[in-house]
């Protein structure tokens, strides 16, 4: 059975941005490798990041209430796989059960699958698609800041890629396309 590799990073959803920030900048002497008014991302090891924040005063300005994208805490857990093809098993594992991904979506360093357990708790299943160099570079360069969240994918045309002999390189190419939208129903 295929198991995730590693616990990735950890995105939370905050009303004290810049706070948030800085704390986890002073507590794991972590660094920003990506920031923008809405996003932000840090890391304090070899992984492209370990922390991303999402800004709810800017994407809810003054909202009090826990509606779509409103509460702050845990948006989502990440785990990541040895390999896309390792990633596509899961898949096919999971749609089996009938457990499906929300959102499958190519941030452009990974290849990411979002599923929701039982009581909605989001988690990420990713495969790198860029070395840790190549991550660096992409959040630090024009292709993040032009689109932060992604392009969608389709789960089950990779699958069928990966069965006809595709390469890994492939299969974790990123697909042209639109940015995508942030599926309202589980957040970012």
């Amino acid at each position: 059975m295929t198991k995730p590799r590693t616990l990735a990073h950890i995105v939370y959803q905050t009303r004290q941005y810049d706070r948030m920030i800085n704390w986890y900048e002073t507590v794991f002497q972590a660094h920003v490798v990506h920031r923008d008014p809405a996003l932000a991302f840090l890391t304090f090891d070899e992984e492209h990041h370990r922390f991303a924040f999402a800004n709810l005063e800017l994407m809810r300005p003054g909202a009090t209430d826990a509606g779509s994208r409103g509460e702050i805490g845990v948006n989502h857990v990440a785990w990541t796989f040895a390999s896309a093809h390792d990633l596509l098993s899961v898949y096919k594992r999971l749609k089996a059960e009938g457990i499906m991904p929300y959102w499958p979506v190519h941030h452009g360093p990974t290849l990411s699958l979002y599923y929701a357990d039982p009581d909605g708790n989001r988690m990420e299943f990713q495969a790198d698609a860029l070395t840790v160099a190549e991550a660096n570079a992409f959040m630090a360069g024009p292709a993040m800041a032009a689109n932060p969240v992604g392009v969608i994918w389709d789960p089950d045309a990779l699958l069928a890629r990966a069965k006809a002999g595709a390469s890994e390189a492939e299969l974790l190419a990123m697909p042209e396309g639109p940015p995508s939208p942030i599926p309202a129903a589980h957040g970012i």
